[in-house]
């Protein structure tokens, strides 16, 4: 097989505690005129006015949209830009949770090149670079803060719609993990959740054929050399970490580790992409109410399950970043991958089932279809799927019953796309 290595990313990344003090200088080196996005929670701080401060004394003129909401509905992408228009912003900064950081990407599409946030759902729809985005995250999970990728709630769909695309990957990153101190444990798990099948999801995901054209037809191009790099030291940060920083809050190291993590789960995903977890917690959030990092979560054990017959050396890896003996035969060690997800993820109150989260039994059928919209996230996953196939898994997560989805694939090939015709 030969080998492939792609790996997209910001300008530049600064990661460290008090780097967030750095951010003045590295906003003034791209404009003068910035638009801050962030949410009510985080602009009402005192760390907040004391970062607006530090880019005003740098020489930066600062307009403000603190109300992002969670899941940024579309309506406040077109809200913030109109705010925008007339402050002419050289530069746009995210500072907050996910929402923040795709809102600001999501606005910056608008400010460049105008129209309407649907007209550029889906992959590569952006026609050119956009305004230079900062990204300052102060939690420890989406990894947008170097990814492709904006994640939108439009009312007229059911399930999230994304903006996908090089142009929005942000400029440069300021990831400093003491502005996580201050997450409560419940976000620190759906956080910590949503990294971790960052990781396993991407380092699992279909293998593509090897083509010139790959890397320019798609954002997302699957499992490759570069990215399975980051994937599983995005395991071994996670793993290592996330029920101590879920536990003891104020642990500085488990916070760093954590926001490492996170980001180099980010650098994962958004060159390799996700699967089946993320393409069904779209319709489980839908209809549950739940976070994504919490839904991720819970459905996560049960698609490497699902997955195992054809992953099972990248499972046995996976276990082997978690802490796994090396002398254990791979089969073991697979096994023993999805019973460490389920059990760190368990230890952080994510939880077992789809019961649980509130989703109703006579909508599993309609979950499935709804998660078979979802192109790009169905293809990316390693073994196929179809509305059936993901009934199955959505039957097994809502009961519990991971040994129901135990079965083997006909034969021993893998059904990667180098070796399967039409898994498309």
């Amino acid at each position: 097989m030969s080998m492939l290595g792609v790996l997209r990313g910001p300008r530049q990344v600064v990661f460290g505690a008090g780097q967030r003090h750095a951010l003045g200088t590295l906003t003034a080196a791209l404009g003068s005129r910035a638009l801050v996005c962030t949410d009510a929670r985080f602009g009402a701080t005192g760390e907040f006015a004391g970062i607006v401060r530090l880019l005003e004394g740098a020489g930066v003129q600062v307009t403000v949209f603190a109300e992002v909401l969670p899941d940024v509905p579309v309506h406040q992408v077109t809200q913030c830009a109109a705010l925008a228009a007339s402050a002419a912003p050289d530069v746009v900064i995210g500072m907050g949770g996910g929402s923040c950081l795709d809102l600001a990407k999501a606005v910056a599409v608008l400010l460049t090149h105008g129209g309407e946030p649907s007209d550029y759902y889906g992959e590569s729809r952006v026609p050119g670079p956009v305004l230079p985005v900062v990204a300052l995250p102060t939690t420890a999970g989406t990894g947008s803060e170097v990814t492709p990728v904006a994640v939108l709630t439009d009312p007229e769909r059911v399930s999230k719609v994304g903006i996908s695309s090089t142009h929005l990957i942000p400029h440069t990153a300021v990831c400093d993990p003491e502005l996580t101190l201050g997450c409560p444990p419940s976000l620190t798990a759906s956080a910590g959740a949503d990294a971790l099948s960052h990781g396993i999801e991407a380092f699992t995901a279909v293998r593509r054929p090897v083509t010139t054209e790959l890397t320019t037809e798609r954002v997302f191009v699957g499992k490759n050399e570069l990215t399975d790099s980051y994937a599983l030291m995005a395991v071994r940060l996670v793993a290592g970490s996330l029920h101590r920083a879920w536990s003891e809050p104020g642990d500085i190291a488990a916070r760093e580790a954590m926001m490492l993590g996170a980001t180099a789960g980010g650098f994962a995903l958004g060159t390799a992409g996700t699967a089946a977890a993320h393409a069904l917690q779209y319709p489980v959030g839908a209809l549950t109410h739940t976070p994504h990092g919490i839904g991720v979560g819970v459905l996560l054990p049960y698609v490497l399950e699902f997955n195992r017959p054809v992953r099972v050396r990248e499972l046995a890896a996976v276990a082997l970043a978690m802490g796994a003996s090396p002398d254990t035969p791979d089969e073991d060690l697979a096994d023993e991958a999805i019973e460490r997800v389920a059990a760190l993820l368990s230890s952080v109150g994510i939880p077992t089932t789809l019961a649980d989260l509130g989703l109703p039994a006579d909508r599993l059928r309609w979950t499935a279809e709804q998660a078979l919209g979802s192109a790009r996230l169905i293809a990316n996953n390693p073994r196929p799927l179809d509305v059936d196939t993901l009934e199955q898994i959505v039957r097994a997560a809502h009961s519990g019953d991971r040994a129901a989805l135990r079965e083997t694939l006909p034969g021993s090939a893998s059904p990667d796309l180098t070796t399967t015709a039409g898994a498309r």
